[in-house]
């Protein structure tokens, strides 16, 4: 099993969660295939909005792969690739700041830049430090 982090607007997430659906990479096929059933996403939101101008930086969802399937939708003029995933219903938003210290994915001074790539792959220790911040126990 694998842990990632996505990056993705808010706004975008919650649709996602609605639709139980992951789309990452503005629809790309890419990313979503390196996932496998069983495999965790969270998602990170540098922005409430794609137009928003002040920032958010907040882990905005949690939940597991139900399946191996990747598969694309229609909507028009736009064709993303999308998978099944199973949210973690009482999760809560978390601010990054307060766990910088406690992730290895921040531990270099520009933790940032490595989520440009927009996925992640994360460490169980990561994962287990993010859902105690996001999931009340």
């Amino acid at each position: 099993m694998s842990s990632w982090v996505g990056v993705v607007s808010r706004d975008h997430v919650l649709r996602g969660v609605a639709l139980g659906i992951a789309q990452i990479g503005h629809g790309k096929k890419g990313g979503l295939a390196r996932m496998h059933e069983g495999d965790w996403l969270v998602y990170y939101s540098p922005k409430a909005s794609m137009s928003a101008t002040e920032p958010l930086q907040a882990l905005t969802a949690i939940g597991q792969v139900v399946d191996e399937e990747v598969f694309q939708v229609d909507e028009g003029d736009f064709r993303p690739w999308r998978r099944r995933i199973r949210y973690v219903a009482e999760a809560h938003d978390a601010p990054i700041r307060p766990l910088l210290g406690a992730l290895q994915l921040t531990a270099g001074p520009h933790w940032g830049y490595q989520l440009r790539r927009g996925l992640v792959e994360i460490s169980s220790a990561d994962l287990a430090v993010i859902r105690d911040a996001m999931v009340p126990t």
